[in-house]
């Protein structure tokens, strides 16, 4: 056993828990932040052509880019977190069989996806709401970003993935910051140097597509030059069982699907504000960016959290598993007061640093200051979905992710037009969210009953 497998092991079981989250969450939390900084460089320096559609044109492919997030999820979450609970379990072997499969899976979707995206890229983009304005500026986006960037966008996250879930999160954060970083140094050069005037969101795309080609190919370095025991590319050692692909899908697909859903949820609020005006859809486009940065956190910590309480589920270490749970979401609650109390006091100087247009700046402030609001209640939302993700209970983490999305959000935002107008549409995500915390808070209660009665591994 190498000197990584043995820290990793001394992580999952022996050291204190508030040390070990952070071990495995900081990392995760900095890629999380330079990748949220990366993303929003691209409407940063959109920006600075102070064009809102330009800036309408960049927000309405960000919808697409999060189907991204929701196949990688599939590989990742649903490899990753049985990955863990294998190696809880002591089963390397089989862990191993599905880190391979979790590789390949990943590639073979960022094709199709990509293929799919490029062949339906009209009327894709106008139901995502694209007018004669912004439809152009998003197509240049979409085509570097998404037809070019898909492959190797979702390979990525899920290398990345399967990394932090043998414990080797640092690796993970490097890569996918080290992209970031590398994104941000690009864009001004091919934005406003390379490409000529009127050309900056093609060269945004162009520098976001680069550097996750970069990405992709450190990942897969680096992993060759790990040789662990469990991450590898061929297919030699078999597939999956099918109890373990069953596994896989349980939880994958409702990891996926949260970010699907998430990203409908994106599409109706911009369909719903577009019907408002050109304005205001640059307005919540920048707000949606802006505000992701205490969502960006959370899901650093959940991510952190994942392995750990995975890995002490299967080993049967139930204390253990429910002390990561509950330093993860002390943290995050921590965080997300803080993050509301900064929002409230420089919304204006946050949008003003993305555009200068007075009227989108106006409303992208009043907008920032409400949505925020939602913070503390959508990370507790986040944090249940991660938890039972992580025990296997897939069903579960369905039900809650459906319950969000489709039967709560959603629904709220149509509500929340139709009494209140654009304004009713940044309220719906605060009045969602707190019906949406408490039902996750019942089920996770219930299901933990459940688990320390039986005191076995369900």
């Amino acid at each position: 056993m190498g000197a990584n497998d043995e820290r990793s092991k001394e992580i999952f079981e022996v050291m204190p828990v508030p040390k070990a989250l952070a071990a495995m969450a900081i990392p995760t939390v900095i890629s999380q932040l330079i990748m949220l900084i990366y993303n929003m460089a691209d409407t940063f320096y959109v920006g600075r052509t102070n064009n809102p559609y330009m800036v309408a044109g960049a927000a309405l492919i960000l919808p697409i880019f999060n189907v991204c997030i929701a196949v990688a999820n599939i590989a990742g979450a649903g490899g990753g977190t049985l990955i863990a609970r294998l190696l809880g379990a002591d089963e390397p072997q089989n862990a191993r069989r599905v880190g391979s499969f979790s590789i390949w899976f990943s590639v073979f979707c960022g094709l199709f996806f990509a293929v799919l995206t490029g062949i339906f890229m009209r009327p894709l983009l106008m139901l995502l709401g694209a007018s004669e304005q912004t439809f152009e500026f998003a197509r240049q986006y979409a085509t570097c970003v998404i037809v070019v960037g898909a492959t190797p966008t979702i390979a990525s996250m899920t290398m990345s993935n399967l990394l932090r879930n043998v414990g080797l999160s640092k690796q993970a954060g490097f890569a996918i910051s080290m992209g970031g970083v590398i994104n941000i140094i690009l864009d001004p050069l091919f934005m406003f140097v390379l490409l000529p005037p009127g050309r900056e969101i093609l060269g945004a795309g162009i520098a976001t597509a680069l550097s996750n080609v970069i990405t992709c190919t450190y990942l897969l370095v680096t992993i060759l030059r790990l040789n662990n025991p469990v991450l590898h590319f061929s297919l030699r050692d078999g597939m999956p069982s099918a109890a373990h692909l069953a596994s896989f899908f349980g939880v994958g697909v409702p990891a996926a699907l949260g970010p699907f859903l998430f990203d409908l949820d994106y599409i109706v609020l911009d369909r719903l504000m577009a019907a408002h005006s050109d304005i205001a859809l640059a307005a919540i486009g920048i707000v949606l960016k802006v505000e992701r940065l205490p969502l960006n956190i959370g899901i650093g910590l959940c991510l952190g959290m994942v392995p750990l309480a995975a890995y002490n589920y299967s080993a049967g270490n139930l204390p253990r598993m429910q002390a990561v749970l509950h330093a993860a979401r002390t943290a995050g609650i921590a965080i997300s007061v803080g993050s509301i109390a900064l929002y409230e006091l420089f919304a204006p100087f946050l949008i003003r640093v993305f555009i200068g247009d007075a009227a989108t700046v106006a409303l992208g402030t009043d907008f920032l200051r409400i949505r925020v609001l939602a913070t503390i209640m959508m990370f507790l939302s986040f944090i249940y979905v991660h938890y039972f993700q992580a025990l296997g209970q897939g069903k579960t983490a369905l039900f809650l992710v459906v319950m969000r999305w489709l039967m709560i959000n959603i629904p709220m935002l149509f509500l929340m037009d139709r009494l209140f107008g654009m304004y009713g549409l940044a309220w719906s995500q605060l009045v969602s969210d707190v019906m949406v915390a408490f039902l996750s808070w019942l089920i996770y209660r219930r299901a933990m009953r459940r688990i320390h009665e039986a005191g076995v591994v369900l």
